[in-house]
């Protein structure tokens, strides 16, 4: 009997090897009997938003996006800052679901990876607060300087990031435990 909760990834960033995407990968590869790990891969592909599209049909990748979110025990969100702020991709993915429910009551674990990362993180949490999800102070985490700690191969190089991840991951799994 398959135990593992369903978690679905989101990386805030488009760029196809991105230290987000690598990080979320490692984290799928250390998850691998509590969790069954998707990673979205479609960020790029949803439509800007627009209030006249958010409707009982909502374009299909939306909808699709949306149905994913809504299926998931719980959401990882890792994502980069662009500018002091979060990426317009993931902004806008989230936009899609304010009109909705599917993030309310979702545990989640948010992940900002980035040079400072900072304000995007507070941003981050902000908006997840405003859609009503579950995440705690153990669920947040702050990777500054990302691209000196994971190589090409998605290995965590530098221990005290790894020792965040781990930690991370053992907060996040509680959290979806305590939910589902």
């Amino acid at each position: 009997m398959n135990n593992r909760k369903k978690i679905f990834a989101i990386s805030g960033s488009t760029r196809s090897n991105s230290s987000n995407l690598r990080l979320l990968k490692r984290i799928a590869a250390l998850t691998t009997t509590d969790f069954e790990l998707t990673i979205f891969e479609g960020i790029s592909e949803l439509p800007h938003f627009n209030p006249d599209l958010d409707n009982e049909t909502p374009p299909q990748s939306v909808a699709d996006f949306r149905r994913q979110v809504a299926e998931a025990d719980g959401i990882i969100i890792c994502t980069p800052e662009y500018v002091f702020s979060l990426p317009g991709s993931l902004k806008n993915a989230l936009e899609w679901c304010v009109s909705t429910t599917v993030f309310s009551r979702k545990p989640v674990g948010l992940i900002t990876a980035s040079a400072s990362g900072e304000k995007a993180h507070e941003e981050l949490q902000l908006v997840m607060k405003t859609i009503e999800t579950l995440f705690n102070v153990d669920t947040l985490l702050l990777v500054k300087g990302i691209k000196g700690k994971i190589n090409e191969e998605g290995i965590i190089t530098h221990p005290e990031t790894a020792a965040q991840i781990d930690t991370f991951i053992q907060a996040f799994k509680k959290l979806v435990e305590e939910k589902v």
